[in-house]
């Protein structure tokens, strides 16, 4: 039976183009990595303020990778504040916004933590956490979705 269930999940790559529409994004490039929990955004400028008795957060993402062009402003409500070990073993405090992601015609929420992932070889980390139940991660593979735009995926 759990056989039978897993073989109807989507496969996905190791790293895929996906969308969040809430925020503005219409591709970024993602690494999936079943290795970390948490889904993290690369994410700057960032301004925690309060509005109406709500917490938000206000910040800047680059999409492409290596470009800081387009740069997408955003402003979210805070879903919470999440305690990260970053790669470096240090921990950190994020703040974590609720949004959708959009890959090959399916759209889910997921929780993302805000940070800075400069030093990073992705501007975005699909964790464990957002493609469980979901999808079946193939380590070998790339792209499975979707493709964007030339001018979106950049050199």
């Amino acid at each position: 039976m759990a056989e039978r269930r897993r073989a109807k999940r989507p496969v996905i790559g190791w790293r895929e183009w996906v969308g969040l529409p809430d925020i503005g994004v219409d591709s970024i490039k993602a690494k999936v990595d079943t290795g970390a929990r948490s889904s993290s955004l690369h994410a700057f400028d960032l301004e925690r303020f309060e509005r109406d008795g709500i917490a938000m957060v206000r910040f800047t993402v680059h999409p492409r990778q290596r470009h800081s062009t387009p740069a997408t402003e955003v402003e979210s409500p805070v879903s919470t504040e999440k305690l990260v070990r970053n790669p470096g073993g240090r921990e950190e405090t994020r703040p974590v916004i609720r949004t959708t992601v959009t890959w090959n015609g399916r759209s889910w929420e997921v929780d993302l933590n805000l940070t800075r992932r400069d030093e990073m070889g992705f501007r975005m980390l699909l964790g464990r956490q957002a493609v469980r139940r979901r999808f079946l991660v193939d380590p070998g593979r790339s792209f499975l979705g979707t493709q964007p735009p030339p001018e979106a995926s950049g050199p």
